[in-house]
């Protein structure tokens, strides 16, 4: 039996540390984030609402549109702050990897959205069939419900959405998944862009949401090993295609 050389077993022990110093720093920071950024967002709502009962019925027309638009800010960056911290778990957590059946986790997900479609025309086009995929069942889910719902929500101003869910094995034991719409698209020029936390690539008023949700995406894809990217044209529909490892390669 081999030793391990002191310089290798030095340089294990000096990426140990570092490793140890990175989680306590982000420890840190999720507690910053969860307690001071959220009591200093109670003290402007607190403050907010204190004002509009000492004016009362004669608050003036500005006043209360300005007070709404701190209120609605405050919102925001309450939502920005649990994405933050959604964030903030996937990197710490631990993956619970299992064997997992795709296809019906992607038609549960299918399902899920049903009620956001109420009243539209939706052409779902999903694989007959998905290979076993070696990876967390739950984060998956958690990954297929981003790519779905932003499918559903730029494919909202047309007549008819195409939504498809279609996958291809790759020559070193991985699976390609691939979401594609016909929906509004984006400007490849900037798909890097997308994966990044609160980025967007189209203005909050034509669609809600923070731009979370392929940094959230991107964040589980590559806990498992896997690559995630995107291809798009304006007004033309766009693709998300991530790698989950094959169960049985």
């Amino acid at each position: 039996m081999t030793s391990t050389p002191p310089a290798l077993h030095l340089e294990n022990e000096r990426l140990q540390r570092e490793l140890g110093q990175a989680r306590a720093e982000l420890e840190d920071f999720t507690y910053s984030v969860s307690h001071d950024l959220r009591a200093s967002l109670r003290h402007v709502n607190a403050y907010v609402q204190i004002i509009r009962e000492d004016l009362g019925d004669q608050t003036p027309a500005a006043i209360a549109s300005h007070l709404d638009t701190v209120s609605q800010a405050a919102r925001q960056m309450g939502r920005q702050i649990d994405g933050l911290l959604e964030l903030s778990r996937l990197t710490q957590m631990e993956l619970q990897l299992s064997t997992v059946d795709a296809g019906p986790l992607v038609r549960d997900v299918c399902t899920a959205l049903a009620p956001a479609l109420s009243g539209r025309a939706v052409d779902w086009q999903v694989a007959p069939d998905f290979p076993a995929l070696r990876c967390d069942a739950t984060l998956l889910r958690q990954v297929l419900t981003h790519l779905l719902s932003n499918a559903v929500k730029f494919t909202g101003t047309r007549a008819e959405a195409e939504i498809k869910v279609t996958w291809q094995a790759t020559d070193n034991g991985w699976c390609a998944l691939t979401v594609t719409d016909n929906g509004v698209g984006f400007n490849p020029q900037y798909r890097e862009k997308l994966f990044h936390a609160f980025q967007r690539l189209h203005g909050a008023r034509e669609f809600e949401g923070l731009g979370m949700g392929l940094a959230l995406t991107r964040k589980i894809v590559e806990r498992h090993g896997g690559a995630v990217w995107a291809n798009g044209v304006p007004d033309a529909g766009c693709s998300i295609s991530f790698t989950l490892p094959l169960a049985n390669p």
